[in-house]
């Protein structure tokens, strides 16, 4: 059924699946994809078009591009999820032969969610290919902060994670409390779970002028960057940004929001309604020198993400952005975001709009401490946060994963 490729010598070569995001704009897979042609691998990526790649196929900086049509992304019900899981699988099946033709495979990296991509790595099993299990997202949390439920389809997705765990080699996790999900939860050796974290290559986030077009004339200007979906808590920003302008005395603010998703018309409904129009500028999505332009531009990095069971353990690559543009960071007080941020952010008690108007509030009228705080995160970053630190790990993961293999 499928042609083998054993030629000895040739070099590692690895198939990454994608499911959420096109590549190369899910940047934490870009940087995997990058840093292993870099050491020699022939890499590969299947992911879904959209946002301007539409390419079906291509090779970006050495590495090799599939892309299947974008599926419509579910927001409610077992039957919207079965649809995009489906859709993405089949095409992901599809074009894996293509790429065991053209380029073969050792290792199928299946970046969640969903916890489904092992079943697309199963059909080479028999041919030696092993599994990397890229945990993203804890999909079983991510499905209760979504529809605010667990019930039949959150015990399902426990199942799948199961399964993904299982069916790995290895697995990398984004921090350390996904490391222990996958010992814990997962029941993976501690030997085969590797932390990578997510995180920005510093080389490309230049502290720079601020751009006067983009604070619009403003005092103070707050920063957002990333999806903008049901579990991001852009109306507990929204709301924050009201009582700072109505309550707090602060109307010479402005909010640049950067990003797309699915809940964008609902939030930026809000801001009309409220009247704040003139307090927001929705930008969309901004990638390389649009995004460095508007985040340099801004005083303040907001991380309005409300505490629950997956944010509390997620790290969000929206904080470790602003850190290396030296911003000083106003979040919720989440576990990972602390471990994140450390002394470069204030934390507001969890999910409380007016706490975490008056942390804004209070950068604002000490400037000099929340400058201070930006050189605090920049220097974090630097020395222990960046990309450059999580190399050493990404290829412990793989030299794990080909020597379970030979």
């Amino acid at each position: 059924m499928f042609p083998t490729v054993t030629d000895p010598a040739t070099p590692r070569r690895v198939l990454i699946l994608v499911e959420n995001l096109p590549v190369p704009l899910d940047r934490r897979v870009w940087l995997e994809a990058t840093t292993l042609v870099a050491q020699g691998y022939v890499v590969s990526v299947i992911s879904p078009m959209g946002r301007g790649w539409d390419q079906a196929r291509e090779q970006i900086e050495g590495v090799n591009i599939y892309r299947y049509p974008e599926p419509v992304e579910a927001h409610s019900g077992a039957v919207a999820y079965a649809r995009e899981y489906l859709h993405a699988l089949w095409h992901m099946a599809r074009l894996a032969r293509y790429v065991w033709r053209d380029h073969g495979f050792d290792v199928v990296q299946g970046c969640n969610p969903p916890d489904l991509l092992f079943l697309v790595a199963a059909l080479y099993r028999p041919f030696g290919v092993r599994y990397l299990f890229d945990h993203h997202d804890v999909s079983p949390e991510l499905f209760e902060a979504k529809f605010a439920r667990r019930g039949l389809l959150y015990r399902v997705m426990l199942w799948w994670e199961r399964l993904s765990f299982r069916a790995a080699s290895v697995s990398i996790a984004t921090n350390e409390s996904f490391r222990w999900v996958a010992i814990d939860r997962g029941r993976m050796a501690p030997e085969d779970v590797f932390v990578v974290r997510s995180a920005p290559k510093v080389e490309k986030f230049e502290i720079r002028p601020a751009d006067p077009a983009v604070r619009k004339g403003a005092k103070t200007v707050l920063g957002y960057v990333g999806v903008i979906g049901q579990q991001e808590g852009m109306d507990l920003l929204v709301e924050a940004i009201d009582i700072l302008v109505r309550k707090l005395g602060h109307s010479d603010l402005h909010a640049v929001i950067v990003g797309f998703g699915p809940h964008l018309p609902e939030v930026q409904r809000d801001v009309e309604a409220r009247g704040l129009a003139q307090h927001f500028t929705f930008t969309g999505p901004l990638y390389g020198e649009d995004l460095l332009r508007a985040l340099n531009s801004c005083d303040i990095g907001v991380s309005p993400d409300p505490k629950n069971a997956m944010n509390d353990i997620s790290t969000m690559n929206k904080v470790m952005e602003y850190m290396t543009l030296e911003k000083p960071v106003v979040q919720f007080d989440l576990t990972e975001g602390r471990a994140s941020a450390g002394d470069a952010s204030l934390y507001a008690k969890a999910n409380d709009p007016a706490d975490f108007a008056a942390k804004i509030a209070w950068l604002i009228d000490n400037p000099a401490k929340g400058h201070a705080m930006g050189k605090i995160g920049r220097a974090r970053v630097f020395d222990a946060l960046s990309w450059a630190h999580s190399v050493s790990n990404l290829l412990a993961a793989y030299d794990r994963v080909f020597a379970k293999r030979g």
